[in-house]
């Protein structure tokens, strides 16, 4: 699978939640995309990842 345009190492069978915690994302403050679709956070946990999706995690950050 690729992560933010970089192919990840990670386990295949994966759920969206399993992936942020495992790159020490917080789920409350990032959008995720799968395959080009908004992934809404209520389905985080429930969302499979398979080693062929693309999947981009853009952070929310503050500031002024």
């Amino acid at each position: 699978m690729k992560v933010n345009g970089e192919t990840c190492p990670c386990a295949a069978g994966l759920t969206v939640q399993q992936l942020l915690e495992q790159l020490g994302h917080d789920p409350q403050r990032v959008a995720v995309e799968k395959n080009g679709l908004i992934v809404p956070r209520a389905r985080f946990a429930d969302e499979p990842l398979g080693e062929t999706d693309t999947v981009e995690i853009v952070q929310f950050v503050g500031g002024g």
